[in-house]
């Protein structure tokens, strides 16, 4: 495995590498902000019951610690692994930016009530350290389901891609079983996934190849 170390430097040498880390950064913040604002609106805001078959098929179930602890563990695990690779992290965190614009606007137009029977997702980070507040409107489309499967295209190692896909996989499933998303919630959640990383790509820093003094397979070349 590549030194954590090596690849740093190399990437802030690179001009624009550092203008956009230094740009994708307070973006990212302030759309966390502006995410937890819009969360605290829409929760005040009445939206539609949906007939879901699929979810109705579940008793549910409180999941919320098991949820959470694939969650939060997938989210400390991935950032530790995409910052062996800088380029790559920053494409995911810029993925990221877009996924959460994307998701505000769908909320927006899309106002939803949870399923029939919902059991609170209770966030113990938010709960302890935040506003206590517990989301219930915050639906179209799953941003935990989602988020694993960015993390999981942004890692560059075929293996511990599949554990991701595996969690995003069971993360969507528990939040099924527990009444706290819709199937077209989870179904969703890959294809916006998908987008974000593409338009991501689109304008993001390449990682430029190395030169043949430092390569070498190059120089046998």
């Amino acid at each position: 495995m590549i030194k954590w170390f090596e690849p740093w430097p190399r990437a802030w040498r690179n001009g624009s590498y550092r203008s956009q880390f230094f740009t994708t950064i307070p973006v990212l913040l302030a759309m966390l902000l502006a995410l937890r604002v819009f969360l605290e609106f829409i929760e005040q805001r009445p939206g539609v019951v949906l007939h879901d078959p699929l979810v109705n098929l579940f008793t549910p179930v409180d999941l919320s610690w098991i949820t959470f602890s694939i969650i939060y563990a997938g989210l400390i695990l991935g950032l530790i692994v995409l910052s062996f690779n800088p380029w790559e992290f920053l494409r995911t965190l810029q993925a990221y930016i877009i996924m959460v614009a994307i998701r505000i606007v769908c909320m927006y137009f899309l106002p939803l009530d949870p399923p029939v029977g919902l059991i609170p997702l209770h966030d113990p980070f938010v709960e302890y350290f935040g506003s206590g507040t517990v989301l219930t409107r915050d639906l179209f489309f799953s941003g935990h389901t989602a988020t694993l499967l960015l993390i999981a295209l942004g890692i560059p190692w075929r293996d511990l891609k599949i554990v991701f896909f595996v969690a995003a996989g069971a993360v969507a499933l528990f939040v099924l079983w527990q009444h706290v998303h819709y199937t077209i919630d989870v179904v969703a959640a890959p294809f916006f996934a998908i987008a974000s990383y593409y338009l991501a790509g689109l304008q993001a820093v390449k990682e430029p190849p190395l030169s043949s003094a430092r390569n070498p397979i190059a120089q046998k070349r």
